[in-house]
């Protein structure tokens, strides 16, 4: 059935492609926070792991509205590593780096989401997509806020 949003379907096509970004973002830092949330060790062990989780279980959640909203503007959602690989601008991590250096990593992740929800907004404003702008603005405020905490744990 045709889909009759007060969107054109050439504007929903342009808002799929960034939510796709932003999806693809989202899912790869939450793969890398939940493999530091497994691999970090030393004195703020503790600290971290209990944070990690913390993150990586808010994007879980985070990856399904994005996916929904994908869907709600009638375009299919990148599901597959591969696809993720194609689109993300987040570096995996293959190896077990230590505290602080996973700390930066996941600064430097939390302020790419930022930048390509961000990215987003003159299309979405245009065609005056009101949810996606919320979507938007929720999670801008959730990954700057992570990344300020983390970079306050660097010093």
């Amino acid at each position: 059935m045709k889909i009759d949003i007060g969107i054109a379907p050439k504007q929903r096509k342009e808002i799929v492609a960034g939510l796709s970004r932003l999806l693809a973002d989202s899912y790869t830092l939450y793969l890398k926070t939940h493999n530091f949330h497994w691999n970090v060790t030393g004195p703020q062990f503790n600290t971290l792991h209990l944070m990690f989780e913390q993150q990586y279980t808010e994007l879980a959640t985070a990856v399904d509205e994005i996916a929904e909203r994908i869907r709600a503007l009638g375009e299919p959602a990148p599901g597959s590593y591969k696809q993720f690989a194609k689109l993300t601008r987040i570096e995996e991590e293959d190896k077990v780096p230590d505290a602080e250096a996973m700390l930066r990593q996941l600064v430097i992740g939390q302020e790419t989401i930022v930048r390509t929800a961000r990215e987003m907004f003159p299309v979405v404003d245009k065609a005056a997509d009101e949810p996606t702008a919320d979507l938007l603005t929720q999670r801008m405020q959730i990954h700057e806020k992570n990344a300020w905490m983390m970079r306050s744990m660097l010093g």
